[in-house]
C-alpha cells in the first residue's frame, strides 16, 4: 500500500502540476474549502484542485499525481449524495473546459463526449439531430456525463431508456498506473487482439477474465434481478452472456478504478409527443401496490410517485403550488408518462391504461394532459423532492443516507410498509416517500440526529437494519445514487463476502496502491466517519448579526447550512441563479461554492483551510463576484439567500476597518444624489469631464469604462412640490403613496411622472413624501448594515402617518420594493412600522391589477415588447401581476428567461467587475434586446437593467412599464383591438440567445 496523503510532498506536487499541466492549479485555502464536500453528509478537505484545459492535460494530472503517490478524485457536477465526490485527494474538475461534444454519428445514433459536458447542454447540442441521451436525473441541468458514468445515474426516464450503463458503448479510460485504452464489449477475437498486444490493457483484460471466471457462479446468483441495482461494481457485465463488456463494468465505479477521458454514448430519438396521467391514491402504499398492474397493462416512459407528505411540504413552503392545483384527489399520486410518434399514439396508451385499471378520464382521482408545459409542471413537482424535503418549515433537518434503496416493483408495497415500521422504531417519523416507483426505487430524506453521539449511533444502527431489510426483499442499497461512503461499508450485507471480495480484486487489479478515490465503494471508510457535522462539530461562536435570520432560528450558522449541495446554481440557463457561475464556470463562484466557504469559515472541525472567521480573505474573494441578485433565494430549492449572507459578511468583515472605495462612492449614492441636487448640471459636467471624471472614478473604485448616469435637472420630489397638487388624506382609500426611490427620483424622474399619470387615470390619489426617504438598498448591498438600519428607522418615522393609516406604498424600482418587503423586516426585527411598511409595499403592477377600481381599463398599447425582469422582482416580488397588466394593455410580452443583466446595482460599476458584468449580459439579455424589432418596446422596470441596456451599445432605450402605459394614454393605436375582440397572448417566457461557446473570464 502506498503512503497516506499526509506523506505526500504537497509543495513538490503543486510545483510539478504547475510546470507540467496546462490548466489551473489551485492549492489555495479557498479552492480547497469550496470542494470540501458534495451533496452528501460527508466532508473531506482536498489536497488541491486542478482544472485542466484539455482532456490531455487531465491525463497529465493523473500522471503527475502518480509520481507523487497522491490520491486522485475526478469530479463532475459534485452532486453525489453518497460522498463519492469528497476526498482528501487532488480533485480534477472537468466541467470548466473539458465539456465538448466531440462528434455525433446520427446514423449510428451515437456520440463522443468529454467528461465535463452537462447533460442538458449535451441534449441541447443534439437537438438538431432529433436525438438525446436517454437517462435524465433530476439534476439534468448541471450533472455531467462523466459524473453520470462514474455514478451510473438513472433518473425518471430510466423507465424507458435504462441506466447510464445501458447507454454506454465505449469508454476511453486511464489507470493510475498510466495505462490508457478504449474499453467496450470484448468478444473472443477482440480479447485475443488485446492480449496479443501486451502491456497494461492486456494485463487488465486477463485479470478481469480470471476474476469473472473464478466467481462466475457468485456473480450469476448474487446480483439482484431488479431494474434499479446501482450498488457495487458491475461484475455482471463481465459475464460471457453479457459480452464481457469492460466499459459497462467500469460504469458506476465512482472514480475508484479509472479516470474516464472520453465516452462513446448510445443516443435515442426525441419523442414527437407525450401524454401524462396522474392517478390519485389514498396513500403511498396503495399507490405502490398498484404499480405491478400498471406495468402489466402498459409500457410507460416514466412512472413516478409523489406522496402526501411532499405535497404538504410544498404547500407549507409555497413552492410548485400550481402543480398541486393540477393534482387529482388523493394523498399519494403516480405520474405515468407515455410517448409516441404522434399525440394520438401517446393519448391512446393513456386511455388504454385507464380502461385496463377501471378508471375514467373524468374520475376525480385522475388528471390527464397531453400539453407539454402542463406536464412539466407535474414533473417539476416530482423533481423538486430533494429540495422540498431537505429543510421542512417546522425547523427539522432531514438527511440523505438511506435515500435511494430499490426493490422489484412487485414487492414495493410490502417494502415500503416495512420501511415505515423501521422509521417508527427509530423515531424517524414524517419522512416523505417518493421516487421512481415504476422501477421500485424509493427516495426519502430522514431526520437523522447527526449533531451528537447518540444520534450518530442511531444513524449507523438504522443503516445496518435498513440494509438488512432491503436485502431480505432481494433489493439494492442504491437504486440510483451509488455507494460512495454512505453505503460502501454495507455492501457485504447485500452481496455477501464472496462478491465483495471479487470487487476488491478488481480494485487491486486497476489500482493496487488505492490512490483512486480511496475509501469509497471498496475498502470504504465507515459510514459514520468524516461526517460534515457529527458529535465533534463545534462551530466557532459568532458575533451578533445584523440580519435576524428569522427563518433559520435567528442563527447565521443554521442559515449557512441551508445548502445541501443539490447544485442547481450550476445550471447553464433558465431562471436567474447563478449569474457569476454561468460566466466563469467556477465552483467557488457558484452559490453552493460560496455556501461551502461560509460553512468552512465556521471551522466546526478545527481543520478548516479557511481561517480568520469573519476576517477571511478567501470568503471575501469568493463573495466579491456575487452580484447580490437574490436569484438563489427563489431558484435554490432550499432557499439559500447569498445576497443576504454577503451583506452580513461584508458588515462583519469590515467592522471598524476601512472599506473599498466603491462602498463609499456607490454605497452612499443616496447621499451624494441629494448633495448634487442644488447644481445637478455641475455634478454631471464634473462626472463626464475627461480628467476629473476619470480621477473621480479612480478614487471611487468605479470602472473607467462605465459612464456615470446623469442626474436629472429636476428631481421628481422637486417637480412634485412645484406642482402644488392638493395633498390627499392618508386615510382616504383612494390614496397611494408613490415611493421616490433614489434612482427614480434623481436619475429617471420621468418614470415617476408616467406612473402618476397612469395611477391617476385609474382613480387613485397620489401623494409623495416631502422629506427624503430611502430603503437602504445601496448600503445593504455593500454591507453597511448599521447605516442601512438607521436609514430604515428614519424612513419608517417619516412614513408613520401613512403606515398607521394603511396607505399603500407603490414602489417603481423593483430592488427597492424587494428591500422594503424582505430586508427591512430582517434588519428591523420586531419593529412594527417595518412590518407595516413591508405589508403595505406594492409594485406598480400589483396596485393596478389587484386594487384598481372596478371598471378601470388599462391603457391600450397594442404592441410587442421584449421584457427583462429585474432579478429582485423575479426572486422576491414575482412577475404574475406584471404579466397580467401587460396582457390587459395589449402588450405581446416576450418575457426573457435570460438571467441577470449583469449590472446588478453597484456590482457592474465596481472596478474589476466590468468584464464579468458584460459577459453575463451577453449570455442572453443583450442579444435578445438587439434582436427586438424596431417598433417593439424594450421594457425593464429595473434602473440597473435599463442602464446596462443603454450603455452596452444596443441602440435601444428601455422603458419602465409605467412609461409604456403612459404613452398609451396619449391615444390608442390605429387599430385598438380591445380584449373583447382579440385578446392578446399572455406574457410568455423566452430564453435569451444561445449560450456562447466560449466565455470571457472575469
Amino acid at each position: 500500500m502506498a503512503a497516506g496523503p499526509a506523506a505526500v510532498d504537497l509543495a513538490g506536487l503543486e510545483r510539478a502540476l504547475r510546470a507540467e499541466v496546462e490548466g489551473e492549479v489551485r492549492f489555495d485555502a479557498g479552492s480547497r474549502g469550496a470542494y470540501s464536500t458534495d451533496g452528501s453528509n460527508y466532508r473531506q478537505v482536498p489536497l488541491g484542485v486542478v482544472v485542466p484545459r484539455t482532456v490531455e492535460a487531465g491525463a497529465r494530472v493523473v500522471s503527475v499525481c502518480a509520481r507523487f503517490s497522491a490520491p486522485v478524485l475526478s469530479r463532475g457536477g459534485g452532486t453525489s449524495l453518497g460522498g463519492q465526490c469528497t476526498n482528501t485527494a487532488v480533485v480534477i474538475d472537468w466541467t470548466k473546459y473539458c465539456n465538448r461534444l466531440v462528434s455525433v454519428d446520427p446514423a449510428a445514433r451515437s456520440c463522443v463526449v468529454e467528461p465535463g459536458i452537462a447533460l442538458d447542454e449535451l441534449n441541447r447540442q443534439l437537438e438538431p439531430y432529433g436525438l438525446k441521451f436517454g437517462p435524465r436525473p433530476a439534476t439534468h441541468s448541471h450533472c455531467t456525463l462523466g459524473g453520470m458514468i462514474g455514478n451510473n445515474s438513472c433518473g425518471a426516464s430510466a423507465q424507458a431508456y435504462g441506466k447510464t450503463v445501458d447507454n454506454v458503448r465505449r469508454l476511453e479510460v486511464l489507470t493510475y498506473g498510466g495505462d490508457r485504452f478504449w474499453a467496450g464489449p470484448t468478444g473472443p477475437e477482440e480479447y485475443e487482439r488485446i492480449v496479443a498486444a501486451g502491456g497494461g490493457p492486456a494485463r487488465i483484460h486477463r485479470g478481469l477474465k480470471d476474476i469473472a471466471g473464478r466467481h462466475l457462479a457468485e456473480i450469476r446468483r448474487g446480483y439482484p434481478k431488479i431494474p434499479r441495482r446501482v450498488s457495487g461494481y458491475n461484475l455482471d457485465s463481465l459475464l460471457p452472456e453479457n459480452g464481457f463488456d469492460v466499459a459497462r463494468a467500469l460504469v458506476g465505479s465512482e472514480g475508484t478504478l479509472v479516470t474516464v477521458l472520453r465516452a462513446e454514448l448510445a443516443l435515442v430519438g426525441v419523442p414527437a409527443a407525450e401524454a401524462l396521467l396522474v392517478l390519485g391514491y389514498e396513500d403511498v402504499y396503495a399507490a405502490a401496490d398498484t404499480v405491478p398492474a400498471l406495468l402489466e397493462h402498459s409500457r410507460p416512459a416514466q412512472l413516478e410517485a409523489v406522496d402526501g407528505r411532499m405535497a404538504q411540504l410544498m404547500r407549507e413552503e409555497g413552492v410548485h403550488l400550481h402543480s398541486l392545483e393540477l393534482l387529482p384527489e388523493g394523498d399519494a399520486w403516480l405520474l405515468v408518462q407515455f410517448t409516441g410518434d404522434s399525440e394520438e399514439e401517446a393519448d391512446r396508451q393513456a386511455y388504454e391504461l385507464l380502461r385496463a385499471i377501471g378508471r375514467g378520464q373524468d374520475d376525480a382521482s385522475v388528471a390527464f394532459s397531453d400539453d407539454p408545459p402542463r406536464e412539466q409542471e407535474f414533473l417539476k413537482a416530482r423533481e423538486a423532492g430533494l429540495g422540498v424535503t431537505a429543510r421542512p418549515p417546522d425547523g427539522s433537518e432531514t438527511w440523505e443516507g438511506w435515500e435511494d434503496s430499490a426493490v422489484a416493483p412487485e414487492r414495493l408495497g410490502g417494502y415500503l410498509r416495512d420501511l415505515e415500521r423501521l422509521y417508527e422504531r427509530y423515531g424517524y417519523q414524517q419522512a416523505s416517500l417518493y421516487g421512481h416507483f415504476g422501477q421500485g426505487c424509493v427516495h426519502t430524506r430522514i431526520p437523522f440526529g447527526l449533531r451528537d453521539a447518540k444520534g450518530v449511533e442511531a444513524f449507523r444502527a438504522f443503516l445496518e437494519d435498513a440494509a438488512d431489510l432491503v436485502s431480505s426483499y432481494g433489493g439494492s442499497l442504491s437504486g440510483e445514487h451509488g455507494d460512495g461512503q454512505a453505503r460502501g461499508e454495507l455492501l457485504p450485507r447485500m452481496f455477501g463476502t464472496a462478491l465483495v471480495t471479487a470487487m476488491g480484486e478488481v480494485k487491486a487489479l486497476f489500482d493496487p496502491g488505492n490512490r483512486m478515490n480511496p475509501g469509497k465503494v471498496v475498502g470504504p471508510r465507515p459510514v459514520d466517519a468524516d461526517l460534515r457535522l457529527g458529535p465533534r462539530w463545534r462551530p466557532k461562536p459568532q458575533r451578533r448579526t445584523f440580519f435576524a435570520y428569522s427563518e433559520d432560528d435567528h442563527d447565521f450558522t443554521r442559515a449557512v447550512q441551508r445548502c445541501v449541495g443539490i447544485g442547481n446554481c450550476r445550471a447553464h440557463e433558465g431562471g436567474v441563479m447563478c449569474p457569476s457561475y454561468r460566466a466563469t464556470l467556477e465552483e467557488e463562484h457558484s452559490t453552493r461554492g460560496r455556501a461551502r466557504l461560509l460553512f468552512e469559515m465556521l471551522d466546526g472541525h478545527g481543520d478548516s483551510p479557511v481561517g480568520d472567521g469573519w476576517r477571511s480573505t478567501e470568503v471575501r474573494d469568493a463573495l466579491d463576484l456575487c452580484l447580490s441578485c437574490k436569484g438563489c433565494s427563489s431558484d435554490c430549492p432550499v432557499g439559500v439567500d447569498m445576497a443576504t449572507y454577503k451583506a452580513e459578511f461584508l458588515a462583519q468583515h469590515y467592522r471598524w476597518r476601512p472599506r473599498p472605495p466603491a462602498h463609499y462612492s456607490l454605497g452612499w449614492l443616496p447621499l451624494w444624489a441629494r448633495l448634487a441636487r442644488p447644481a445637478p448640471e455641475v455634478a454631471n459636467a464634473v462626472l463626464r469631464a475627461p480628467v476629473l471624471g476619470r480621477l473621480g472614478k479612480l478614487a471611487g473604485g468605479v470602472d473607467p469604462r462605465r459612464a456615470a448616469p446623469p442626474f436629472a435637472s429636476v428631481s421628481f420630489q422637486e417637480a412634485w412640490r412645484r406642482s402644488r397638487r392638493p395633498e390627499p388624506r392618508p386615510e382616504d382609500p383612494r390614496t397611494v403613496l408613490l415611493w421616490p426611490d433614489t434612482f427614480t427620483n434623481h436619475f429617471h424622474p420621468h418614470v415617476a411622472g408616467a406612473a402618476v399619470r397612469v395611477l391617476e387615470d385609474a382613480g387613485f390619489r397620489v401623494t409623495v413624501p416631502a422629506a427624503p426617504v430611502c430603503c437602504g438598498l445601496t448600503w445593504i448591498s455593500t454591507g453597511q448594515l448599521g447605516i442601512a438600519r438607521r436609514v430604515l428607522e428614519r424612513t419608517t418615522r417619516t412614513l408613520r402617518p401613512w403606515l398607521e393609516a394603511g396607505t399603500p406604498v407603490v414602489a417603481l424600482e423593483p430592488s427597492c420594493a424587494a428591500a422594503l418587503r424582505s430586508d427591512a423586516t430582517e434588519l428591523l426585527a420586531g419593529d412594527e412600522d417595518a412590518r407595516r411598511l413591508a405589508a403595505q409595499t406594492r409594485t406598480f403592477a400589483e396596485q393596478l391589477v389587484h386594487h384598481a377600481p372596478e371598471g378601470w381599463r388599462a391603457p391600450w398599447a397594442g404592441r410587442a415588447a421584449t421584457v427583462q425582469t429585474h432579478c429582485h422582482q423575479y426572486a422576491v416580488l414575482g412577475t404574475g401581476p406584471d404579466r397580467e397588466l401587460m396582457r390587459r394593455a395589449g402588450l405581446d410580452a416576450d418575457v426573457l428567461d435570460a438571467g441577470c443583466c449583469g449590472l446588478a446595482g453597484n456590482f457592474g460599476f465596481e472596478r474589476g467587475h466590468y468584464e464579468l458584468s458584460m459577459a453575463i449580459a451577453e449570455q442572453g439579455v443583450l442579444p435578445a434586446v438587439r434582436a427586438t424589432a424596431a417598433d417593439a418596446f424594450v421594457l425593464a422596470d429595473g434602473f440597473s437593467c435599463r442602464t446596462q441596456i443603454e450603455q452596452a451599445g444596443t441602440g435601444r432605450r428601455a422603458l419602465h412599464l409605467a412609461e409604456a402605459l403612459a404613452l398609451a394614454l396619449d391615444g390608442p393605436p390605429p387599430h385598438d383591438d380591445r380584449p373583447e375582440r382579440a385578446a392578446p397572448r399572455a406574457g410568455r417566457t423566452r430564453r435569451g440567445a444561445p449560450r456562447a461557446a466560449t466565455r470571457t473570464p472575469p
